[in-house]
């Protein structure tokens, strides 16, 4: 596995690739452990959570949305992770465009969103107008929503959409 870290370059990128698109400021380090769950897999990893991200200094915020905006386009699979303790205003943005990228340029998109998020009845029902056939793979754990991601990068290998 091979993970890129906000704001590293994405270069010399091959094979599937997931976007852990989802909270981080006021969020538990969520990201970390789908990483480790997926780190045995032969993929690369875009990870928007940075060390030390200063989201008062526009120049670095300007850096993460760029950085973002274009790792959300180029990733296979674009994983959105709602936890409990935020509204995460920025994530339910992305899973909009990212819907709108699954609907029409066959992006892959999975959702988990924990049963005690604020918004959750929101991203259900955002997600099956946008795309009726996404909602059923809608988990409420993140250990399922990991299931998930591995599960879709089986496929594109078993599919041959990938060589190991």
């Amino acid at each position: 596995m091979r993970v890129i870290v906000a704001p590293e370059p994405l270069v010399d990128i091959k094979g599937p690739t997931v976007f852990l698109a989802g909270g981080i400021t006021g969020c538990p380090d969520w990201q970390s452990q789908v990483i480790d769950r997926l780190s045995d897999l032969d993929i690369c990893v875009f990870n928007p959570r940075r060390q030390n991200f200063d989201v008062n200094d526009k120049s670095v915020s300007a850096s993460q949305i760029s950085w973002e905006y274009c790792a959300l386009r180029v990733a296979t699979i674009v994983s959105f992770w709602f936890c409990k303790e935020t509204i995460q205003p920025i994530a339910l943005y992305e899973l909009g465009a990212a819907l709108m990228r699954n609907e029409y340029e066959g992006q892959i998109v999975l959702v988990g969103v924990d049963p005690e998020y604020v918004r959750k009845f929101d991203v259900i029902a955002q997600t099956n107008i946008v795309s009726p056939t996404c909602d059923s793979l809608i988990v409420p754990t993140l250990d399922e929503h990991v299931d998930n991601i591995r599960s879709m990068i089986e496929v594109l290998f078993e599919s041959g959409f990938y060589k190991e």
